[in-house]
């Protein structure tokens, strides 16, 4: 590795700063969005906190000028995915397993995102992949593949993941992120189908999942599922490994599968926030790796929710003319 320093950015607030921000949530933004609520509009307040996080030139605006290069590894999934554990996974090959850094986001690039409260590292920045023994260096989005310029010698890696598990993951991790403003477990259900859900990032689960699909075949595409990586961590990190044509020796593999564990994540969970929990009062509430465990979509959906997700999706799915393989995947509908 090079003798360069990786960067540490500064996130967290001055304690006006953070009495401000607290006083205009506590006391302006939440009555306003309960006036919403009890009017009928809905979370209003949320919807505009969410488009304030992107500023001008994040959402789908991130890439418009930027050009993919052959050091680039853009990891790009849906949120809450299985994002922050491929982040960690292909960092850490770049590095041969030797990284450590104060925050993900010093050393990863999220353009999506990366205006006013929420920083990482400049998309421009040669620091990075200058450090890596690989010269390559990450770059996250929840973007689809519509929206991230594409550029045959850079990587592309996505992981898809059961639409269902995924909404129990967002609900749990947005309580984390809005505090005061997070709707009820049925307002965030009845938002998991709009198109401004506040995760969706200029696409729907599906939109995102049929762009990706579409690209398998591409040599320089990888496409991941989230359960099979759980059932074998290994075996998925091997097949990233030769992807990227990153060669390891035993010490290094081994120094790779550890941090990309579960286990290891877990204690440095506050390092993979987009946010410091102490910049909000209910920061406390922030999880970014809540259970490591697939399949728990009954923690708190009925068969009936979970069967309109099912048929939500397989309808859009159709009508997108994509021919990724729902049913066989994810659908629940007939076979229980």
């Amino acid at each position: 590795m090079h003798n360069i320093e990786l960067p540490t950015l500064k996130r967290a607030f001055s304690k006006p700063v953070y009495w401000l921000n607290a006083g205009l949530i506590y006391l302006i933004l939440t009555p306003i969005n309960m006036l919403c609520l009890k009017l009928g509009f809905g979370p209003k307040m949320l919807m505009l906190t969410v488009k304030a996080t992107e500023g001008i030139n994040g959402g789908v605006r991130a890439f418009r000028k930027y050009s993919p290069k052959k050091h680039d590894i853009f990891v790009s999934t849906f949120a809450k995915s299985g994002t922050n554990w491929m982040m960690q996974v292909t960092h850490q090959l770049a590095f041969h397993g030797k990284s450590e850094f104060e925050n993900i986001h010093d050393v990863v690039s999220w353009p999506d995102m990366n205006a006013g409260i929420v920083k990482s590292t400049p998309l421009d920045s040669d620091v990075v992949y200058k450090a890596s023994p690989e010269s390559m260096r990450v770059i996250k989005t929840h973007l689809s593949a519509y929206n991230v310029p594409y550029n045959e010698d850079a990587k592309y890696i996505t992981v898809i993941r059961d639409p269902k598990e995924l909404f129990v993951s967002s609900y749990y991790f947005a309580i984390g992120c809005y505090g005061p403003l997070m709707p009820s477990l049925e307002q965030w259900f009845e938002l998991f189908f709009a198109e401004d859900f506040p995760f969706n990032f200029g696409n729907t689960w599906a939109e995102h999942t049929a762009s990706y699909w579409e690209m398998k075949e591409k040599p320089n595409v990888l496409v991941l599922m989230f359960n099979d990586m759980k059932a074998d961590m290994n075996g998925a990190l091997d097949s990233v490994a030769e992807f990227l044509e990153v060669t390891l020796n035993p010490d290094e593999q081994k120094q790779v599968v550890e941090k990309s564990s579960f286990e290891y994540m877990s204690k440095i969970d506050h390092k993979f926030h987009h946010l410091p929990q102490e910049n909000v009062p209910w920061g406390h509430k922030l999880k970014m790796m809540r259970s490591g465990k697939g399949g728990n979509s009954k923690e708190l959906l009925s068969k009936e929710q979970q069967d309109r997700i099912d048929r939500h999706f397989m309808e859009e799915f159709v009508k997108l003319n994509s021919d990724f393989p729902y049913k066989k995947l994810f659908s629940k509908v007939n076979k229980d």
